[in-house]
């Protein structure tokens, strides 16, 4: 993430072992390498719930990146977040993704919920969720999205398909 913000992609690659793609430097991914790379200096433990590259193939492609919020709550609710990069959007990447993710979520006995919120416009991304059975059951006010819904769906549940 250092190395994403300071710009150096190749270095970046070299780090993590897989080729990044320019998406990893834009405006909004270095936000979010700040601002987690500032929870981790607060937090060591949080690392491991933070962001990761989304790879999917033999090949170590590269599709966006995946992680949590941050560790689970008081009461078992953790929070997740994707990003699928611009030129692999409506390619199905966004599933194999969130599929991960959940697997991680039902392998920690501390998470009961898993929580999402999606910008009320991202239709796409709306039908993942609605698809792997969650539900809303709120809203919040997000300083870029605005009004989005939250949608929660339990940790543990039958095979994912």
């Amino acid at each position: 993430m250092s190395a994403l913000l300071g710009g150096d992609l190749s270095e970046a690659g070299r780090v993590s072992g897989v080729s990044l793609t320019a998406y990893f430097l834009t405006d909004r991914a270095r936000w979010l390498w700040r601002f987690r790379l500032d929870q981790m200096a607060a937090d060591p433990d949080r690392v491991r719930w933070m962001v990761r590259q989304a790879v999917v193939g033999d090949q170590g492609l590269v599709v966006g990146h995946a992680g949590f919020h941050g560790p689970p709550d008081e009461v078992g609710m953790v929070e997740i977040g994707y990003a699928v990069a611009p030129g692999f959007r409506r390619q199905g990447y966004a599933r194999p993704t969130l599929t991960e993710l959940l697997r991680r979520a039902a392998a920690e006995p501390a998470i009961s919920t898993v929580r999402a919120t999606i910008s009320p416009d991202n239709v796409a991304s709306l039908a993942t969720l609605v698809g792997f059975g969650f539900v809303e059951v709120g809203e919040q006010w997000d300083e870029e999205d605005g009004l989005e819904p939250i949608f929660e769906a339990p940790a543990r549940r039958g095979p994912l398909s």
